[in-house]
């Protein structure tokens, strides 16, 4: 009997197509294609290069393309601080001193005016901040 079993099961494996054969694999990656760590936990400046916040989140449609930035502005360590949702194509990445820098067209004041979006742990989404809610990001 066990020599039955042993015959079927190594049958199954031989006749089932490899793991990494059916994967999706690439053999380069595209040109032009940027990683996510020029983005994720950056500062955002101004045109006149003043710090007016920094990527806590970025996200994704289901496809994959990302979508949006969540940026936190104000606040001094952390405290008081507002989370904001930009769309991702308004932070560009400029080079300045041979680093990426992101760069948004706006200022301070206008992200700490926008609607500001908690980040609900069990839910595992950003949701629009309500008078008694408070950033649950850390």
């Amino acid at each position: 009997m066990k020599t039955l079993i042993t015959t079927a099961i190594l049958a199954a494996a031989l006749a089932s197509p490899a793991l990494a054969d059916s994967a999706r694999l690439q053999s380069s990656v595209p040109g032009g294609a940027t990683t996510v760590t020029n983005w994720y936990k950056q500062n955002v400046y101004d045109p006149q290069n003043n710090k007016i916040g920094d990527v806590k989140d970025v996200l994704t449609s289901k496809d994959g393309k990302i979508e949006t930035l969540i940026i936190g502005v104000g606040g001094f360590l952390g405290a008081g601080e507002k989370d904001v949702a930009v769309p991702f194509d308004a932070v560009k990445i400029v080079k300045k001193d041979d680093k990426p820098t992101l760069v948004m067209d706006t200022t301070k004041d206008a992200l700490k005016q926008a609607h500001g979006f908690t980040y609900d742990r069990t839910a595992t989404t950003w949701k629009p901040e309500t008078n008694n809610s408070k950033s649950d990001t850390k």
